[in-house]
């Protein structure tokens, strides 16, 4: 058996251009995926939406739609059974669609930064030895070097994002059909880097405001 060795090229990287007026979520439940109640919602099964909850560790995350009734639909590998966690009939809030997106071309590298664990140390009077206990993690970022282009039709959008100061999605769609789906605030340098012989680039600066999520294919 052959093992497949994971590879970037052919990913493409996009950003969310457009997201719909937010609409009510009355209720999100405690299971796997996790069931969200909110009547005539419009969307379809594999729709992207983006969380606002009364769950902090939902708040602003987003997730591909499946199970679709007309009142309810399900968050595609969202887990909120644990209801210490998600306290139950807490989850309210609303929802918006992601409706169009643009594509981030001539892309020369994709590289995260952060997220690392961090811990506490812990020293007992009647022991020899520190302890460590884990605690938060650091923020996550991710940098996109792209080759200078300023009328590419995503360099408005970007741009536009920083200026309002608003968040939005990026999309990393790899090789097969997988997805990745990163909340946050995007940024781009005013001025291109210049060398000698050297491509001419921006870099895109994307800050994580909540946890990414992943799907295969």
């Amino acid at each position: 058996m052959t093992t497949r060795i994971p590879l970037p090229n052919g990913s493409i990287i996009q950003v969310a251009n457009t997201l719909s007026a937010a609409k009510t979520i009355t209720a999100i439940s405690n299971a796997v995926p996790a069931v969200v109640t909110s009547t005539a919602h419009g969307l379809s099964n594999g729709d992207i939406v983006v969380l606002s909850s009364g769950w902090s560790k939902l708040d602003n995350r987003v997730a591909r739609v499946a199970g679709v009734t007309t009142d309810s639909f399900q968050l595609e590998k969202v887990d909120t059974s644990n209801i210490q966690l998600y306290t139950p009939n807490g989850g309210a809030g609303s929802f918006s669609k992601v409706m169009t997106r643009s594509e981030i071309t001539k892309v020369t590298d994709f590289t995260t930064s952060g997220g690392e664990q961090q811990f506490l140390t812990v020293g007992y009077l009647s022991e020899d030895d520190d302890r460590q206990f884990p605690s938060n993690r650091n923020p996550m970022s991710v940098s996109i070097p792209v080759q200078d282009d300023p009328d590419a039709p995503y360099v408005a959008v970007v741009e536009g994002y920083q200026e309002a100061k608003l968040g939005t999605v990026l999309f990393v769609v790899l090789p097969g059909g997988g997805l990745i789906l990163i909340p946050g605030s995007i940024s781009i340098t005013q001025l291109p880097t210049m060398g000698r012989n050297q491509l001419m680039t921006r870099t895109i600066s994307f800050a994580l405001s909540s946890r990414s999520t992943r799907y295969t294919a």
